[in-house]
Order: structure tokens, then C-alpha cells, then sequence
């Protein structure tokens, strides 16, 4: 484990070298709120290694030495998401194993399957709920965590391989530069990320409430470093916000794990959401866009009849080619939208 700034230091010079580089994160999602990174996986010629986010080194010669590599990933959008938001790191480039996988045509592409496909290699199951903030790892966590980045770089030369024998390498490789686009581009507050499941059937003077105990909650999440729902269930916050709304009485829908102080914090969340003036209760969401023409329709089930006869031409999934939704911007206006599109993309969507 790579725990100091002098034990970085020493290995940096590996990592500028190295002729190939296999990268993996782990995060604590599931146990702390907000999510850390807390483990980073790094395999090179040299070996495998991991480093120690938590440890208080300085990651920025590390992420320097990456930079300047093609990273070989598998299902990288989270952990660019993760490394970009926590450490401001956007890569060169990648090399994603699951997104070539799925341009092949498979229907399955975890890491476990592709490896085991491709290498003969059956990896153990690993810890899917593991608390990865915990130390010392264990060492069962310890070897989960080496294989994740071990099996990558034989993984990618087979792909690659297959990739260049159905002339679909080009397809990855704007595929890739587009995933670090998307997954690296600042994102946007969500200002209605109140709106839980079910929250649709509340009135105006409910959602007002609702919103305050959303804003109550992450209160709680971030004190306790918990996620969200250890605090309260979505369900539990929108029965709460209906039976306030209605004038009910609160406590009979408040679950009873909740501690004194807590519930009393609750209980001005609450008291602030029915003080709110009629005018200012948020409104219900409005509905996604017009509805098409008929026109359009049209246009739309051909450009789903072209994009499925390619797919299946192809043996890929559908919707690599294009969504539902960029289908109705095309249908809606072809010039305006085909632009969005990848150039392999276009390419298999013109008549």
C-alpha cells in the first residue's frame, strides 16, 4: 500500500515510464456522505500497486504522471466523475473495456464475465458492500482491489484485437474521448432534486414541505457523514410532507429510530414548509416538451427502423447508435440535431 509521500515519490518514476497503465477507484457511496475517493488501483509492466487517498499524501504528482498516459478503464465513467470532482483530474485519454465490449455486441460486459471470456480467469466474487474508507483493508479486499486493474491490459489487447478485426477501433476510440467529455464537464445544480419518487401526488402546499425536509435530510447526511437514505427513507419523507399538508398529526408517520434531537430538527423542517406563502409553494413539474406532429412521428418510427436494422446488421445494442430521445431531436430537426451525434454514429444513421 502506497500510504506516504515518500513511498509515492519513489514510485512516480514506474508510473512516468510505464508503457501501459490500468486504473481503478473505490469510492464509500454506500457509507459516507458525501462519497470520497478512497482507494486508487494502479497496474503497470512494473506491477500492480495501490495508493491511499486517506493517508494525507499529496496526489497531485501521481495524477500529473497519469495524465500524460492512455488509462486502461473498465466502466470509467463513475471514476472520472469521481477523480474530476474530488481531485479537478481529466485524463489524456482511456481505453474503456466495458464500452468496447458493448461495440462488440456483447450482452454481458461486467469486468468478471470479460475476463473470464477472454483470459479463462474466473475471479472471485467480491465485497459489493464493502466499506472502503475501513483500515487496514483486509486482505480479501486487498486482492479484490488488485484484480480489478491486474487482468485489464491482457483484457484490452484481446479487445483491441477484435475491436481492429471488425473495424469498429475507431468507434471506441471517439467513443472513449467522448465518455471523458461528458463525464468531466461541470455539472449543474440539480434544483429539483427534492422531487422524490411519489412526491407527484403531493399538492403545491406538500411539496413546499417536502422540499424542506429534503434540505433537512442532506443537513443531517453531511453532519453525520452518512448517505441520505441511513437518515430517512424517500417514502418516510413524502408521507410525512402529505400527513403536514393535510394537518395530520406528523409523529405517527415518523419512524421511531430517529433520535430526540433529530426529530426535533425534523419538526422545523416541518414548520418551516407550512410557513411558506401560498405563492411561493413550488410548482408542479412541467411536462417534457410538445408533443411531436404527425410529421414527425413519421419521420421518427423510420429513423427507429433504420437505426434497428443497422443495429441488428451489426449485432449491437440499439441504442449505441442512437437513444430514444436524440431519435425524436433527429425527427424533430435533422439538421439542426445530427451534428450531436459521433462520427460513427452519423455514419450509420444516414440514409
Amino acid at each position: 500500500m502506497i500510504d506516504s509521500d515518500e513511498k509515492l515519490a519513489a514510485w512516480i518514476p514506474v508510473v512516468r515510464a510505464a508503457d501501459w497503465i490500468a486504473v481503478d477507484t473505490e469510492a464509500d457511496s454506500l457509507h459516507a456522505y458525501p462519497e470520497k475517493v478512497c482507494l486508487i488501483q494502479i497496474s503497470t509492466s512494473a506491477g500492480d500497486r495501490l495508493v491511499d487517498p486517506l493517508a494525507g499524501i499529496n496526489l497531485n504528482p501521481l495524477l500529473d504522471a497519469l495524465g500524460g498516459h492512455c488509462l486502461i478503464m473498465h466502466g470509467a465513467d463513475y471514476d472520472l466523475r469521481l477523480l474530476q470532482k474530488h481531485h479537478a483530474f481529466i485524463p489524456k485519454s482511456i481505453f474503456d473495456t466495458m464500452l468496447a465490449a458493448r461495440l462488440l455486441g456483447h450482452r454481458h460486459f461486467g469486468y468478471s464475465y470479460l475476463v473470464e471470456h477472454y483470459l479463462e480467469v474466473k475471479l472471485e466474487k467480491g465485497p459489493q458492500k464493502a466499506n472502503w474508507a475501513r483500515r487496514p483493508l483486509t486482505e480479501r479486499m486487498e486482492t479484490y482491489a488488485r484484480n480489478d486493474t491486474h487482468h485489464l491490459r491482457r483484457l484490452s489487447m484481446k479487445i483491441t484485437a477484435e475491436l481492429t478485426e471488425k473495424q469498429r477501433l475507431a468507434w471506441h476510440q471517439e467513443s472513449c474521448a467522448r465518455l471523458i467529455l461528458e463525464c468531466t464537464r461541470p455539472q449543474p445544480v440539480d434544483e429539483d432534486a427534492w422531487r422524490l419518487k411519489g412526491s407527484h401526488a403531493l399538492g403545491r402546499a406538500g411539496m413546499a414541505i417536502l422540499r424542506e425536509l429534503w434540505r433537512w435530510r442532506e443537513s443531517e447526511a453531511v453532519a453525520a457523514n452518512r448517505p441520505p437514505f441511513f437518515i430517512l427513507s424517500h417514502e418516510a419523507l413524502v408521507n410525512i410532507a402529505d400527513a403536514a399538508a393535510s394537518h395530520r398529526p406528523v409523529d405517527p408517520v415518523v419512524p421511531r429510530f430517529l433520535s430526540p434531537s433529530r426529530r426535533a430538527r425534523l419538526g422545523e423542517a416541518v414548520k418551516t414548509g407550512l410557513q411558506i406563502p401560498s405563492d411561493r409553494h413550488p410548482r408542479p413539474p412541467e411536462r417534457g416538451g410538445r408533443r411531436p406532429s404527425e410529421p414527425e412521428r413519421r419521420r421518427y418510427h423510420d429513423l427507429q427502423k433504420r437505426r434497428d436494422a443497422r443495429a441488428d446488421a451489426l449485432a449491437i445494442d440499439p441504442t449505441l447508435i442512437a437513444s430514444r430521445f436524440v431519435l425524436g431531436e433527429l425527427a424533430r430537426n435533422w439538421d439542426e440535431n445530427i451534428g450531436s451525434l459521433m462520427n460513427w454514429q452519423r455514419d450509420l444513421m444516414l440514409p
